[in-house]
């Protein structure tokens, strides 16, 4: 029981702010579309926010590992607060133009890599393994409680409100993320692999090694690669989907966003109470070609049944919370002195990927339609998923990393 209060008390500061950062989100992504109908806009401002992630990640992990972990998120929300201020401050002056919008990306992205793998690597030492499963239940349900809610909400504040205005809520749940944050000591991992000066390189290649040891870790990195090089084009391009292919507006990008949002809620829900498959490994492939199926309907759905849209993006929101059991099963076999580095190298090899993509997502979108994008990305995924669930070492990937890490800890002993 000792556990539920300051980790509880955390998770709640940390619901309010991302509701808030999802209202930014949307408020931005759609003036970028409102204001310029462009693909390559919208690619431009995803690969700009994707760039910190590739790039500054393989050094956030070293210090974040090194650093204590509630005063980098205290930092990382603090910064991404201030952001907004300066956002507000522009739509006020009215001189707000996208490059200003991309370099206000840019900086919340920043923030973001380091608050998410240190909020990460903190929930592994503040919640028993065994609850590990039930507790990303937990953050698929509030990930996609936020989806359901900053949509239309975000919709009706642009559309009734100054852009301003707007923005300024996020300021307000920020402050409550802060003071949770003060209010919880977070544990800290022995610094056994980050003692020293710090060397980056040899950090980063001891994570890499480490991976490396873990039986399937590769492959699933290698898989994720080819997800994500089809899947966040395709989430860059949502808005235009829906105006260009469904005829719709803000409402309408708004709808679609809270049917992805219902269908993680009810994932979510389902996998908080059921755990998911013994193998947890399972779970989440299942989620990847069941995301794919997704994907290909929204692909495939004619302009005039938007209805089917809706129910592809919830089909996807479900499938999206059972992926979200390979989180699980990290956080619980990682060790706690390498998890800084290991989840901040798999997310940028993961998304090493993303400038590529979403260079030539634009023109090729402009030249043959949105719709290419969704069956590429769906054809991708069911196809990952069902390697992966043929693949030994990563459906036992929970097992034989445990007894790996064993030998490991049995040689320090030595």
């Amino acid at each position: 029981m000792g556990w539920k209060r300051p980790f509880f008390t955390l998770w709640i500061g940390q619901a309010f702010s991302l509701l808030g950062s999802q209202l930014v989100q949307f408020a931005l992504v759609w003036w970028l579309t409102r204001t310029t109908g462009s693909a390559a806009v919208l690619a431009t401002a995803s690969l700009i926010a994707l760039l910190p992630n590739v790039f500054l990640s393989p050094i956030a992990g070293p210090l974040i590992d090194r650093w204590n972990r509630r005063t980098v998120m205290l930092v990382a929300d603090s910064g991404i607060a201030l952001v907004t201020l300066g956002l507000i401050a522009v739509f006020a002056a009215g001189e707000a133009r996208p490059w200003m919008i991309y370099l206000a990306m840019l900086a919340r992205a920043v923030g973001s890599v380091f608050h998410y793998p240190a909020m990460n690597a903190s929930v592994s030492l503040m919640v028993p393994h065994d609850e590990l499963g039930r507790v990303q239940g937990m953050n698929a349900t509030l990930n996609g409680a936020m989806t359901i809610a900053a949509p239309p909400l975000g919709a009706l504040l642009i559309e009734a409100l100054p852009m301003q205005t707007a923005l300024s809520v996020d300021i307000f749940t920020a402050l409550f993320g802060l003071g949770a944050l003060l209010t919880v000591r977070v544990p800290q991992p022995p610094r056994v692999a980050a003692a020293g000066a710090l060397n980056v390189p040899r950090e980063l290649a001891d994570a890499l090694r480490y991976m490396r040891s873990l039986p399937g870790m590769m492959i699933l990195v290698s898989m994720a690669v080819a997800i994500n090089f089809v899947l966040i084009p395709a989430g860059a391009l949502l808005p235009l989907l829906v105006k260009d292919h469904f005829g719709g507006g803000a409402q309408a990008f708004g709808w679609v966003e809270s049917s992805h949002g219902i269908g993680v809620v009810a994932g979510g829900l389902i996998l908080s109470v059921w755990g998911g498959f013994k193998r947890k490994m399972v779970t989440s492939q299942v989620g990847v070609v069941g995301i794919g199926i997704g994907n290909l309907a929204l692909g495939v759905a004619p302009g005039t049944l938007f209805a089917a849209a809706l129910a592809a993006a919830f089909l996807t929101g479900l499938m999206l919370a059972f992926n979200g059991a390979a989180y699980a099963v990290l956080q619980s076999t990682i060790l706690p002195e390498m998890q800084g580095r290991v989840f901040t190298l798999i997310s940028s090899l993961t998304t090493a990927v993303s400038p590529l993509s979403l260079a030539v997502a634009g023109p090729l979108a402009e030249a043959f339609g949105v719709q290419v994008w969704y069956v590429l990305g769906g054809v991708i995924c069911v196809l990952m998923g069902s390697l992966a669930l043929m693949t030994p070492s990563i459906v036992n990937a929970e097992r034989l990393a445990a007894e790996r890490n064993a030998v490991i800890l049995a040689e320090r002993g030595a």
